[in-house]
């Protein structure tokens, strides 16, 4: 073999070889690139599935707070209507007229009151006389005091054993502690 068909063949010979390792590096490559695309899907599927995970975490915590918000304002309309219903049970007892006061009144006394007991009344209380005539003032000996409770209308009982407010306001704030829940309860229907 002579030296030109030597230098040849080792020329072949590295084409050859190179050519492998070209080919070699080729498939590693293929093979890296195609590791990385699929880690790569694998993170964006990840991160899509991440986002909608919060983005429904997100719009569920909306929906509570929004549901929340909406209890609110109806409790707040409900105490208002509430209120009005019982300002108007307030107005109501107010505009009684004298017959119907001293009847509600007298009702209470005989109810409430213990013999010997005080009934303080308004400053303002225009049915003195009316009441001092009420049977039950004189069976049970009350003792009745016209001024030096600040109520709007009743009266306050003063007794031996314990004081009792009678007064429209302490009754009607004690039916609504009683009734409240009732009454929301019937504007939802």
């Amino acid at each position: 073999m002579s030296a030109q068909d030597l230098v040849d063949r080792i020329i072949s010979d590295a084409e050859d070889e190179s050519a492998a390792v070209i080919a070699e590096a080729e498939k590693t490559a293929e093979r890296i690139i195609s590791e990385a695309r699929t880690k790569s899907e694998d993170a964006m599927r990840q991160a899509e599935d991440t986002a909608a995970a919060k983005a429904e975490a997100i719009a569920q915590s909306r929906a509570a707070t929004a549901r929340l918000d909406g209890a609110k304002i109806l409790l707040g309309e409900k105490r208002g209507v509430i209120d009005i219903v019982y300002s108007a049970a307030a107005k109501q007892i107010a505009s009684m007229d004298k017959k119907d006061y001293i009847a509600f009144l007298k009702k209470l006394l005989e109810e409430y009151a213990e013999e010997g007991d005080e009934v303080v009344l308004a400053d303002n209380f225009a049915y003195s006389a009316d009441l001092a005539k009420l049977s039950v003032v004189s069976s049970k000996k009350l003792r009745l005091v016209f001024g030096g409770a600040r109520i709007s209308g009743g009266f306050i009982l003063r007794g031996k054993k314990s004081d009792r407010d009678l007064s429209v306001e302490a009754m009607i704030a004690a039916d609504r502690a009683e009734h409240e829940a009732e009454v929301a309860a019937e504007l939802l229907r």
